[in-house]
């Protein structure tokens, strides 16, 4: 092994544990949620600051590889996905600091309803998220493809939930302020959602060389081939 595979493989591992991070706050912020737990949601807000460092440490260490290996063909595209992915892990570590403010606020007030597809849509994002990590450092495309599909399942739980709303602000209008709350959660979590589908994108961009983003979606190509 080189000394580049080795730089290559140190930041790989970078990656992961910024995704690992990433994959606990999103957790972490919808239990405080519905746990009502505001210590868990503090704690996630703090975390931030070391997902941005993250992103920075990435960033920077890619653009080193870059400049001073001049790498080519796929050691190219790995840096040039890195920096993507990180990106991307970047933004939904700010929609989990969103969730913990909401929760924040929403403990301080009645509970409006059981939440129920709050933590499915979590659960998915999780294993989401983790799959699109795998698929990453094993340049699965297969995995990619298949975490790319659950996406589907992320929107109708979101437009499931914002109906409920919708339909208990009609009954009650005092509950507006505490439903906006909570759509505002499923809207987070369906972003995230899609970040992740960004990232299994550039697993794909990795694995073959292409981009498929804007494109049809793994099930239509196959219809249309």
């Amino acid at each position: 092994m080189t000394v580049f595979d080795d730089e290559l493989t140190h930041l790989k591992n970078i990656i992961l544990r910024m995704g690992l991070l990433v994959e606990s706050n999103v957790r972490e912020s919808v239990q405080a949620l519905v746990e009502r737990n505001d210590d868990l949601a503090h704690k996630v807000i703090e975390l931030d600051h070391a997902v941005n460092a993250f992103d920075v440490e990435i960033d920077e260490e890619s653009i080193k590889l870059i400049a001073l290996r001049q790498p080519k063909a796929t050691d190219l595209r790995f840096l040039t996905t890195a920096m993507k992915i990180t990106t991307d892990l970047e933004r939904m570590g700010d929609f989990a600091v969103n969730i913990a403010e909401r929760a924040l606020e929403l403990n301080r007030e009645p509970v409006l309803k059981p939440y129920i597809d709050i933590p499915r849509m979590s659960q998915i994002a999780q294993g989401m998220i983790k799959d699109a990590l795998a698929a990453f450092v094993n340049r699965d495309k297969q995995l990619a493809m298949d975490v790319i599909m659950r996406d589907d399942e992320m929107d109708n739980l979101k437009h499931q939930v914002l109906q409920e709303l919708l339909f208990l602000m009609m009954e009650n209008p005092t509950t507006a302020s505490r439903a906006m709350k909570v759509s505002f959660v499923a809207q987070y979590l369906e972003r995230i959602g899609d970040h992740t589908t960004n990232i299994c994108e550039m697993v794909i961009y990795l694995v073959e060389g292409r981009l498929i983003r804007h494109m049809a979606k793994p099930e239509e190509e196959k219809q249309q081939g």
